[in-house]
């Protein structure tokens, strides 16, 4: 068997050492993120004692504990008018709950966010929340952390990538930041951000996020954020437990995204300016203060009550309705917030309401499962909901089931429906992504198993007037065709341009190809190469049809074009499985 002779210039890895250097940019992204992170935490308690408490601290106080009178339906009113004047007349990208955002700038923006953005964003969130928007802080930071990032990386020499790197690594920075939550922080960015999983990106993102998580230390900041164990028996019939919980998980996911587009549905068809929608959804969210103040704001200690079973069925089911209702709607209004504590709120109270049903297990086991599962399935991310749920809590053994209903909840969610509750809105907006990532075959395939075997040559022989002839012979069928001598070797390709170039060289009609095209370089391939390599030189040379030699000897073997490496790479998806059941055609198919 002759051996396959190796390309060195290619490599499993595109990473050079300039990794290293977006890697220490990383660090000052980090660090920055850090600092916006912080500031946003103490923002949002400002915020809230301003709104609720009528005083000036920075002080952490919970909106639950109080007895709301009917005039607290004005706050959120308040918190959403001041954000439709900052969308309106300061940046429109405020507005939502920043990550499609953030995908949006990196799939169309070249990683570009602006100040501004960085600015009011966690102003606006900060107002959101403090004043009852039944949100999170992490879908802001995400956006802040990223734009800081985007911002470092333009004032610095580096590519569109390099600096979708970087945003990426702000975002990272931002969520270990607020949560203390380094590995999921990164496998947030794998699964949803980064678009792709290599070293050249991976190293800076990890790094961004494990300096934060480092430093956030230094600030004596809590980790994990919710200390939690439970015992677990892994058996089969306990496992099938954890499927149910995650079905329901990914039941739930569903439901929460049609409810938020639902909505903002509906607020489309008001004949009002987009920037007096949120103020209709502040009136709803001071309503539902009024039915469950604990609906309203982060709600974090609502986290920590579901995680060690303190609530009763009746309590956690009206935390349950108020809050998603109020959630899916001002959502829906585009006030500014995040969607990862209200969805570990309304998947914890999910499972403390499923506990009176479920099996008996340890107090929180089951909030903890399904809140969880409901992030998962909803964000399409089931990976770094594992990950986040255990680093949240540090319950290292629960991860085994908490794993099992995510990825459950997360198949439930996807053949439910055909979009997550983040790439909709780019949906929205005209956009489609493909969040499925896989080693393309098409890089495996080599020059022989596409190439034309048979190939129709002309003499090197031929004069120049007999080669203008047979170009425009009616009968000729390809506009390209090798030139060859009697030993097969390829001499050049004969081409119309090629005549044309030669006549207005004014070469006499009677000169032969063989005369015109000595000491040419003519543009080869050979069988063993890949088609990758082959397409970036047939590029780089702006050709369309190369010759196949032999690596010994230059004899011709065979032909290869645009339309067989197309046809190659279009193989590759008629290979994804088609609309069947279990190998059945639909009936009446």
């Amino acid at each position: 068997m002759r051996p396959i002779e190796i390309d060195r210039s290619r490599g499993d890895f595109t990473a050079n050492p300039r990794v290293l250097w977006i890697a220490a940019i990383a660090v000052v992204v980090a660090t920055v993120s850090v600092g916006a992170g912080v500031g946003l935490l103490a923002l949002i308690r400002l915020s809230t004692n301003v709104a609720y408490f009528g005083e000036w601290s920075f002080a952490s106080r919970t909106i639950g504990e109080l007895h709301l009178g009917i005039s607290s339906i004005f706050i959120p009113v308040v918190g959403a008018f001041i954000i439709g004047l900052m969308a309106r007349y300061g940046s429109e990208k405020i507005r939502g709950h920043g990550i499609p955002e953030a995908l949006e700038a990196i799939l169309l923006g070249r990683s570009r966010l602006s100040p501004k953005v960085a600015v009011l964003k966690p102003i606006s969130s900060a107002i959101s929340i403090g004043t009852g928007g039944p949100f999170g802080a992490e879908g802001p930071i995400i956006m802040t952390g990223g734009a800081l990032g985007s911002i470092i990386a333009q004032m610095l020499p580096v590519s569109d990538s390099e600096r979708k790197t970087l945003l990426v690594a702000g975002a990272a920075a931002g969520m270990t930041t607020v949560f203390g939550t380094p590995i999921a922080a990164v496998m947030l960015a794998v699964e949803l951000l980064l678009f792709e999983w290599a070293p050249r990106s991976f190293i800076p993102v990890a790094v961004a996020a494990i300096v934060s998580a480092v430093e956030r230390s230094y600030l004596h900041m809590p980790s994990p954020l919710f200390p939690f164990s439970a015992a677990v028996h892994i058996s089969m019939a306990g496992s099938m437990t954890w499927v149910a919980a995650g079905a329901i998980a990914g039941l739930l996911s569903g439901c929460l995204t049609k409810l938020v587009y639902t909505t903002e549905d509906l607020f489309s068809r008001l004949p009002l300016h987009w920037m007096w929608w949120p103020m209709i959804g502040g009136v709803f969210v001071g309503v539902g203060g009024l039915i469950d103040p604990r609906a309203l704001s982060v709600g974090y200690d609502n986290i920590d009550h579901l995680l060690k079973g303190d609530l009763t069925t009746a309590s956690a089911l009206s935390l349950l309705l108020v809050k998603m209702s109020i959630w899916g709607i001002a959502l829906g209004s585009g006030t500014s917030g995040g969607v990862l504590a209200p969805l570990l709120i309304i998947g914890g109270a999910m499972g403390m309401v499923l506990t009176a049903i479920l099996p008996a297990a340890s107090a929180g086991f089951w909030p903890l499962v399904v809140m969880a599962a409901t992030m998962g399935g909803t964000m399409r991310i089931p990976l770094t909901a594992t990950f986040f749920a255990v680093e949240l809590t540090g319950a290292n053994e629960c991860l085994l089931p908490v794993m099992t209903a995510c990825v459950v909840a997360y198949g439930v969610a996807v053949l439910m429906m055909r979009r997550s509750i983040l790439t909709e809105r780019l949906a929205r907006r005209g956009h489609h992504i493909l969040c499925e990532y896989y080693v393309r075959s098409f890089a495996l395939a080599r020059v022989e198993d596409v190439m034309t075997k048979e190939v129709q040559t002309v003499s090197a022989s031929l004069t120049l007037r007999g080669a203008a002839a047979f170009l425009v012979d009616p009968r000729t069928v390809h506009p390209t065709y090798p030139v060859v001598d009697d030993d097969r070797r390829v001499l050049g390709v004969l081409d119309p341009p090629a005549v044309i170039r030669w006549r207005r060289s004014g070469h006499q009609k009677t000169a032969r190809l063989e005369e015109l095209l000595k000491g040419a370089k003519p543009v080869t391939a050979h069988p063993d190469e890949h088609l990758e390599t082959v397409a970036e030189r047939m590029n780089s040379a702006n050709v369309a049809h190369v010759p196949v030699v032999e690596r010994n000897g230059g004899r011709l073997v065979g032909y290869v074009g645009w339309k067989d490496i197309v046809s190659a790479q279009a193989s590759q998806l008629e290979e994804r499985p088609r609309s069947k059941f279990f190998g059945l055609k639909k009936l009446g198919a």
